[in-house]
């Protein structure tokens, strides 16, 4: 048995079911290592454990946002190829807009950042925060359905940005790493909202 989360604006709806059978919804989940959203999901989550750490917060968050970034690109492309809400796929295009910008805003400070701050509360922060990505994307309900899964996936991995971008204000001093890490905390927080709202009126 897998245990799944259904999130749905602020209510929470924890599903006892197997990977390939309907609950009284007629919801079918989809097994997790069969989804492409979660392929995606996956795979950031893999390169950002793999990335060396320098523990200095202004090297490491760039580095670690800009993968992020990625992941939340290549699943807002699969939405864009693969989605069929209209809703959702501009969405996806300004997700897309917008974390290519601030890509190359990361490579353009990272370019004159020498490592000449050592924290290593942050580096631990930053573990945590991927441990809590990865286990918040393990338990969700995922269905197939390329829209649900954009959706429900792309709460967590948002959420995950957020933690990362206040781990930086805490710990960081670049002030214009602090103003993008200000700016993921405001939009990205808007954005959470406005996939709960859709998940919610387009409950199965």
């Amino acid at each position: 048995m897998k245990k799944t989360v259904l999130v749905l604006g602020s209510a929470v709806v924890i599903i006892f079911a197997a990977c390939t059978k309907s609950n009284d919804n007629n919801q079918f989940l989809q097994a997790h290592d069969a989804n492409r959203m979660m392929d995606s999901m996956h795979a950031v989550m893999d390169r950002m454990n793999a990335m060396t750490m320098t523990n200095d917060p202004e090297v490491d968050f760039a580095n670690m946002m800009m993968m992020h970034h990625e992941g939340a690109i290549n699943m807002a492309n699969a939405e864009l190829q693969y989605g069929a809400n209209d809703s959702l796929k501009r969405f996806a295009q300004k997700v897309i807009t917008d974390q290519q910008a601030e890509i190359m805003e990361f490579e353009s400070i990272l370019a004159t950042l020498s490592m000449d701050n050592m924290d290593m509360e942050f580096m631990q922060e930053q573990m945590d925060n991927m441990g809590k990505m990865s286990k918040a994307a393990d338990v969700q309900l995922i269905t197939g359905d390329i829209d649900n899964d954009f959706a429900t996936l792309m709460i967590w991995h948002h959420q995950s940005a957020i933690d990362n971008a206040s781990a930086y204000l805490h710990h960081g001093n670049n002030e214009q790493l602090k103003m993008i890490a200000t700016n993921i905390i405001k939009a990205q927080t808007m954005e959470i909202q406005e996939l709960a709202d859709w998940l919610k009126a387009n409950k199965r």
